[in-house]
């Protein structure tokens, strides 16, 4: 390894992508492999769709606000063992959860296990800004991203076709073991910090870091649009399983599952998004990626299959898109304290997921699938709305 860092090319570089991936690809698979199962659960507790979904809500919601803590916490501690340590509970949690036999003690286990989540996105990439050189940091946040959006579409992918077969609790057992599997290769593969100095935290101080973003014209809208759009995203993917499931469709959970291989075609165009955004400007191509989304969601009040999965398609195209040129215009607009800006903007995007999305079951219930696009497409409108405020809004000084 160079003065400079890791730089591509390396044995460190190989071993820390593959180290990254496999904790992003833990995280995600272990947080989202529950959202294909919402009818399951509902059906196997005797729970409504809202009371489900906390399975995931409460998840996110312990994750959002755990992560600007444990991102402080891996200052003093090292940015590995943190990273391990969440890696190896939320494992261990997701096994534990598998044997729960009453609906309050697995919600319990899966709000410690998004507690124990928080430590890989709050961290890694502090270490890669750390120990990377300046020409490998793009490729390995790449590699990274894509463990992350691997992981989620598997763990869901997986969670489902397994059920199908063997029952939710085996689908957990094995997303708990590979989880488990990913954490050995992260604590085989990754180096240690060479870069790193641990140092005491003015905890009374860290409280300024984090409000004094709220202060700049332009980032409380973006955190509101990191609320609003994820908030709707993981909206309509809670609740389209119970309406596929059901007739007139009577998809198998297999099925339903499968829907989700889309998210290849969200992290596709979150990557073209954002060299667009270079080309064009991330002013034009934010509200044009939400009006796509916005197509999307009213393409799902369909009652062709057809036009619903066409839908979702363009509703993750445009979501995917939309978070891309949004989460970038928050590194550009923070003039100090960029980790806390980049941690409040996660932090708002996985509140926006619990709230939004437990809420969204109470819709459901009551208006249907027709009550659930207009929630959805209200939030999507409302940053459609704040997309043309930041428009007209002048860079920072």
């Amino acid at each position: 390894m160079e003065s400079g860092g890791i730089e591509i090319g390396t044995p460190a570089f190989r071993r820390s992508a593959l180290a990254l991936a496999a904790a992003g690809f833990s995280t995600f698979a272990v947080l989202y492999a529950v959202q294909p199962l919402l009818p399951v659960f509902a059906e196997a507790f005797g729970v409504t769709p809202a009371a489900s979904s906390l399975s995931l809500s409460l998840a996110t919601g312990l994750l959002a606000v755990a992560m600007p803590v444990v991102s402080a916490l891996s200052e003093v501690w090292g940015r590995k063992p943190v990273m391990l340590a969440s890696l190896v509970a939320s494992a261990l949690l997701t096994l534990v959860a598998a044997c729960m036999p009453s609906w309050t003690g697995f919600l319990v286990v899966r709000a410690l296990a998004g507690l124990a989540m928080s430590g890989v996105p709050a961290v890694a990439m502090a270490y890669l800004a750390e120990e990377m050189h300046g020409r490998a940091i793009g490729l390995a946040m790449g590699l990274l991203v894509g463990g992350n959006s691997l992981g989620g579409m598997t763990g869901r992918l997986l969670s489902g076709v397994l059920t199908d077969h063997y029952g939710w609790r085996v689908a957990l057992v094995v997303i708990g073991l590979l989880a488990l599997a990913a954490a050995l290769a992260f604590w085989r593969c990754l180096p240690a910090s060479s870069r790193f100095a641990a140092h005491p935290l003015p905890w009374r101080a860290l409280p300024g870091t984090f409000l004094g973003h709220f202060g700049d014209a332009g980032l409380p809208w973006l955190y509101a649009e990191a609320f609003l759009l994820m908030g709707g995203f993981v909206t309509l993917y809670n609740y389209v399983g119970f309406r596929l499931l059901a007739p007139p469709y009577s998809l198998s959970q297999s099925a339903v599952a499968a829907i989700f291989v889309v998210y290849l075609a969200g992290t596709a165009s979150s990557t073209l998004v954002g060299h667009a955004a270079g080309l064009i400007g991330r002013r034009r191509v934010l509200w044009l990626a939400i009006a796509v989304g916005l197509g999307g969601i009213a393409l799902t009040a369909a009652e062709s299959l057809v036009l619903v999965v066409g839908g979702i398609v363009v509703a993750t195209v445009g979501f995917f898109a939309a978070h891309s040129v949004a989460s970038g215009w928050v590194g550009r607009r923070a003039l100090r304290d960029r980790a806390q800006a980049s941690s409040t903007y996660l932090c708002l995007y996985y509140l926006g997921s619990s709230v939004a999305g437990t809420l969204g079951g109470w819709v459901f219930a009551h208006a249907g699938w027709s009550g659930l696009v207009g929630f959805v497409g209200g939030l999507y409108l409302a940053a459609l709305a704040i997309a043309l405020r930041l428009a007209r809004l002048p860079e920072p000084a």
